[in-house]
């Protein structure tokens, strides 16, 4: 069955960078469209970043300019790197994989905190 492991979070400063990464197991990785949602407390989930089968990405306006995901589909992972860091930024980051003949896979989800 399709397994999504995230890794990466933390406690980190304002202003300061993470990397998360989210290893894929049980898809043929490199036919997907990879994602990053988060959702903090109170809030709706909500669209981070994704990356499609062709390299092609796409950003939340929030995070455009300070955040990057990538792929290697040698390794079924995906990452996202975060630099400056906002306390707005703190969630719990979810990875997704998607295709169209399958839907929407979800992993379970790693804390990001960022200090003020």
């Amino acid at each position: 069955q399709v397994q999504l492991v995230e890794s990466g979070g933390g406690l980190v400063q304002a202003g300061g960078s993470l990397r998360l990464s989210c290893a894929a197991s049980g898809i043929i990785f490199s036919r997907y469209t990879m994602g990053w949602y988060r959702q903090a407390p109170g809030k709706q989930r909500e669209l981070v970043a994704t990356i499609n089968s062709g390299g092609g990405t796409n950003y939340a306006d929030s995070v455009k300019g300070r955040f990057t995901i990538s792929r290697d589909n040698a390794k079924n992972t995906v990452y996202l790197q975060g630099n400056s860091l906002k306390p707005e930024d703190t969630a719990v980051y979810y990875c997704i994989a998607y295709y169209v003949l399958t839907g929407n896979n979800w992993g379970r989800g790693t804390q990001v905190t960022v200090s003020s």
